[in-house]
């Protein structure tokens, strides 16, 4: 595809190759010749104000061409055809810039803006364009991208071959605490027995772990590898590995049966990293918390998932760069199942300061089994997810759900493997 625009910019060169190349499969090329867009007798496409009698134009808002972070008055608009949008700029086929506000939802450009954070300091699902509009829980990126292969295949006449993604499903576990009771240490369990005591809770379950008659509550790796194993899925096992904290309450890096852990589950799954909250706008704890995991495993790591899906941009992404990690999982919320980038494939990250595209890859999230679980009160638990991943095979999209191994009980555990069934399903 020829695209024609008045100016270049990394923005729309990211905007374009994300959008049209690596979502639909086509290749393309930018001119600002309006000679060459006239005389070009293939497909293209006009991105400007200039009237080119093209068969297709979007006419840009400015973001596109913009630099830094610029407060712009968004109207969402409604139409038949995509459903909502914004940034309308004409009356044509395509009313708005498509390219513009694709954007900025996937760079989430709103959280670069002034908003109110949580007390984890995390900006609130219920500031986002998507939840106040009532689009959070479809991908409304893919959902353009398919208006626009509809309107290039009634606009052109040559067959045009589009990409065909492949549906792609992954269980990720977070690991926030290994173990309840056990392998925490003589200091760490006199508290457990004195907080108990304090409490006035029972204390048979920790003696009966402490004297191994009984599993530890938080000791599911036997089910999931197991299951895993009969499903044939792949895992991603986000483990925790951070000084001790109030936020961050997992074993010591050098504990032997934690170690022993991770070993066993770096032998059948993929392994990454749970930065802690602690190592938070700390790049040296984080590279030393990538650093004992790699020493545990042998393995590089190049995985991570933010603890309590903390995201701070570009803070947060820049970070992990610095540390080496390519490949980040962040991207959802923790108490709202959704789509927080309105986008189900995976992406490079657009740094919007520095104005370049990244080698960090985001792979999105939208299921999590405590939001489901603080959601399904009032509401048949399938009702709240099978949507979500119908959604996500419909433009077979990336499907990654979170569980942790604290939460899994013999009902939790059916929920899984629910879910894994579903999500396998043609």
């Amino acid at each position: 595809m020829l695209v024609f625009t008045e100016k270049k910019s990394n923005r729309l060169n990211y905007a374009l190759t994300t959008f049209l190349l690596k979502s639909i499969g086509i290749p393309f090329e930018i001119t600002t010749s309006s000679e060459v867009f006239k005389k070009h007798d293939g497909l293209k496409l006009n991105y400007s104000k200039i009237d080119l009698t093209a068969n297709i134009q979007i006419v840009p808002h400015t973001i596109l061409f913009d630099y830094g972070i610029k407060d712009y008055p968004i109207e969402v608009q409604q139409n038949k055809q995509f459903f909502k949008y914004f940034f309308q700029t004409s009356k044509l086929t395509i009313p708005f810039d498509l390219f513009g506000a694709a954007f900025w939802l996937l760079t989430r450009y709103e959280e670069y803006l002034p908003h109110k954070i949580d007390k984890y300091q995390r900006f609130s699902y219920k500031n986002a364009l998507a939840y106040q509009y009532d689009f959070i829980e479809m991908p409304i990126i893919n959902f353009w991208l398919e208006e626009l292969k509809k309107i290039l295949t009634k606009n052109f006449n040559s067959k045009i071959v589009f990409n065909k993604n492949k549906y792609q499903f992954l269980s990720s576990i977070d690991i926030d605490n290994a173990y309840n009771y056990k392998h925490k240490g003589f200091v760490r369990t006199l508290a457990g027995f004195i907080s108990d005591l304090k409490y006035k809770k029972s204390i048979s379950e920790r003696l009966n772990v402490l004297l191994n008659t009984k599993r530890d509550p938080y000791d599911e790796y036997d089910f999931l590898v197991e299951t895993h194993k009969k499903h044939n899925i792949n895992c991603i096992y986000f483990i925790l590995i951070g000084d001790y904290g109030i936020n961050d309450k997992n074993h010591s890096a050098t504990n032997s049966k934690f170690q022993s852990l991770i070993k066993r589950l770096a032998d059948y799954s993929m392994i990454g990293v749970h930065p802690s909250f602690g190592s938070k706008d700390k790049l040296q704890q984080l590279k030393i918390e990538i650093n004992r995991l790699s020493n545990i495993t042998h393995k590089n790591i190049r995985k991570s998932r933010q603890h309590f899906s903390i995201l701070s941009f570009p803070k947060t992404y820049n970070q992990l760069l610095q540390a080496s990690i390519i490949e980040d999982y962040s991207m959802g919320y923790t108490n709202c199942n959704g789509f927080r980038a309105s986008y189900c494939l995976p992406f490079n990250w657009y740094n919007i300061i520095e104005e370049k595209i990244t080698d960090l890859i985001v792979y999105p999230y939208c299921i999590s089994e405590v939001t489901l679980i603080q959601k399904a009160a009032n509401k048949n638990i399938e009702e709240l997810y099978k949507p979500l991943i119908n959604q996500i095979k419909k433009y077979n999209g990336f499907n990654c759900i979170i569980f942790h191994n604290d939460t899994f009980n013999d009902s939790t555990k059916q929920l899984y493997e629910n879910i894994i069934h579903y999500s396998k399903a043609e």
